[in-house]
């Protein structure tokens, strides 16, 4: 790992050694079992550039869910929990914006049903510029 991406997995202020990535999975898991119900056995967060972090999520489905997948509604079931998740934007970029000191640009939400529920989230953060993007293109509920 090179000395730049290392410094990216922690926070600038109080605590070097925290590590950002791992909370923001850890927020993740936290929200899904608020939103859903149920946690994902496995979470993990990495930076995919400069400014897009993405959170691979395994095992998501709820029992539920998992009978509409065993029905083959696969459509139906990916329509229902994008809805929920969207209904929830806010809820999702919060952590996000909070740990990485960062405004979310961006949030895009997908879930593969057939392997039992592996959900992607990933957030385009604005620039890290030094400019204030708080006003510019902030994600709002029903986007």
């Amino acid at each position: 790992m090179t000395e730049r991406s290392q410094t990216a997995l922690h926070t600038d202020g109080d605590d070097p050694g925290r590590n950002v990535l791992m909370e923001i999975s850890n927020e993740m898991v936290r929200l899904y079992k608020q939103q859903f119900g149920r946690g994902p056995t496995a979470a993990r967060t990495a930076w995919a550039g400069p400014d897009v972090l993405t959170v691979v999520l395994e095992n998501t489905l709820t029992p539920a869910e998992r009978n509409l997948a065993q029905m083959d509604e696969h459509e139906r079931l990916r329509e229902t929990r994008m809805v929920f998740q969207y209904a929830s934007v806010q809820e999702f970029c919060e952590p996000v914006e909070r740990l990485t000191g960062r405004t979310v640009r961006a949030f895009v939400s997908g879930i593969d049903t057939v392997v039992d529920g592996l959900s992607v989230e990933t957030f385009v953060l604005w620039p890290h510029d030094g400019r204030d993007h708080a006003t510019r293109g902030r994600i709002t509920a029903g986007v």
